[in-house]
């Protein structure tokens, strides 16, 4: 009898395991439950869209029909899965004001997280918005087009914060960006911040750092910040974080881990060998610290729907980690991380090294030539390294993606020096950025 599969969520990582199981058995009977109208689209693409990068909102949407017909999935939107028997193997779901029920062989969790939105005394959510969804995205959208704001305040330093700042930026809207801690992108030093801070300043952007949100006045167009400063805005975008969507696991009794996300297996199962969760909700292993870890990331999503869908096809491939690589582009400047930082290590008590270098993208005569900072944090004793850091123009992402198969396959900094990396004048220099790290960081361990 052919197998019988539920998805609760779709996106980046339900509708991603769907296809993958797919491929791997065509008798399954597949079926997808997703409460919102969507069930595939692009989450990274929206703040281009909304920035005019991306035209045509279609390009960052998989029509549900085809997605269905594409895979043989059955889908129901606008179906929210709300309770699940694990001693009967169903679950039950709200669609058409209608409870229902249906049975499964094996059920698959990705319910994805939900943007942080903080109860601000004062808070108006005519134009105040999250950016997690497609319905987010539409009514940032709408509310652009209708009232053509000419100031914007971005709460929130990270990957969506700095995003949509370069997105409103460019449509000619005067930006604060406001962040409670003492730096934007945490998955930088702060050594390696202060470079995107400056940067952010020489655009002429206000950027408040180590200042929190206490209140909205002036029919929220007024920000009293906590030290007493006041920002005045006509959109407000607040991007504070993530809150993974765990009600549905934690009513079943499946275990919710440290980090507040699920608890999985090496092969994404809960502790119900039935049931297995993937994405924004789930917890996993930092692969360099060994600490538990819930990272919102495109690239472990699908890695994970990978080793669901292999599980599923008795292919035992364990889920290594996470090394949580991320890069972010703010104008012309690129920013990335892979790996442990300095605050992760320091919390973790390992011992390491780390050195920065300041260089150019490729040969200093070629007209392309462009700054770039690159660092590496590695085992104060044998070199292994444990993280790598950039920030710079052109060039900077592949010199992150050089650190980030070198932290997987469990390299050293002795290593950085041999690897024999591709030489031309437009895109390198005899000795690459990567290879010169190398040998400042070996020469670190040489006294």
């Amino acid at each position: 009898m052919a197998q019988k599969i539920l998805i609760v969520g779709g996106v980046g990582g339900g509708a991603t395991v769907a296809a993958q199981i797919r491929r791997n058995n065509q008798d399954a009977v597949i079926m997808l439950f997703e409460k919102g109208e969507y069930v595939a689209f692009s989450n990274c693409g929206m703040p281009y869209y909304l920035g005019g990068t991306v035209q045509d909102r279609d390009q960052i949407l998989f029509s549900t029909e085809k997605f269905a017909e594409k895979y043989s999935v059955n889908v129901r939107t606008k179906a929210e899965v709300t309770a699940i028997q694990r001693n009967e193997k169903t679950v039950t779901y709200m669609a058409d004001g209608q409870e229902n029920t249906e049975n499964y062989d094996k059920l698959i969790l990705s319910p994805g997280a939900t943007a942080i939105m903080p109860p601000i005394p004062g808070l108006n959510k005519a134009r105040t918005f999250s950016l997690h969804t497609i319905p987010d995205m539409d009514k940032i959208a709408k509310y652009m087009q209708e009232q053509q704001p000419k100031t914007a305040a971005i709460v929130g330093g990270g990957f969506i914060g700095l995003e949509m700042l370069e997105n409103l930026y460019e449509q000619g809207i005067t930006c604060t960006l406001i962040d409670r801690s003492e730096q934007v992108m945490n998955p930088v030093d702060g050594d390696m911040a202060a470079l995107v801070h400056s940067y952010i300043k020489e655009k002429n952007i206000n950027l408040v750092l180590h200042d929190g949100l206490k209140k909205f006045t002036n029919d929220g167009r007024t920000l009293h910040l906590e030290s007493g400063k006041t920002v005045e805005a006509d959109l407000t975008i607040m991007a504070v974080g993530i809150k993974p969507h765990t009600h549905l696991a934690s009513n079943a009794d499946l275990s919710i881990g440290e980090t507040g996300a699920i608890k999985v297996n090496h092969f994404m199962q809960t502790e119900d060998p039935s049931i297995y969760a993937l994405g924004d909700a789930v917890e996993t292993t930092d692969e360099i610290t060994g600490a538990a870890k819930m990272i919102a990331l495109a690239w472990p999503a699908h890695r994970q729907a990978f080793i669901i869908a292999s599980h599923l096809n008795n292919e035992h491939i364990p889920y290594q980690g996470t090394i949580g690589s991320s890069i972010l582009r703010l104008f012309d400047m690129t920013i990335g991380a892979t790996g442990a930082n300095r605050n992760s290590l320091t919390a973790n008590g390992m011992s390491f090294k780390e050195t920065t270098i300041e260089t150019l993208s490729n040969a200093s005569y070629f007209p392309s030539a462009d700054k770039l900072w690159i660092k590496v944090l590695f085992n104060a004793k044998n070199g292994q390294i444990y993280g790598g850091q950039v920030v710079g123009y052109a060039g900077a992402d592949k010199r992150l993606a050089i650190l980030s198969t070198a932290i997987k396959g469990k390299l050293t900094v002795f290593d950085l020096q041999a690897l024999e990396l591709a030489y031309a004048p437009p895109y390198s220099s005899p000795k690459d950025p990567v290879n010169i790290l190398g040998y400042k960081a070996a020469s670190m361990l040489k006294t």
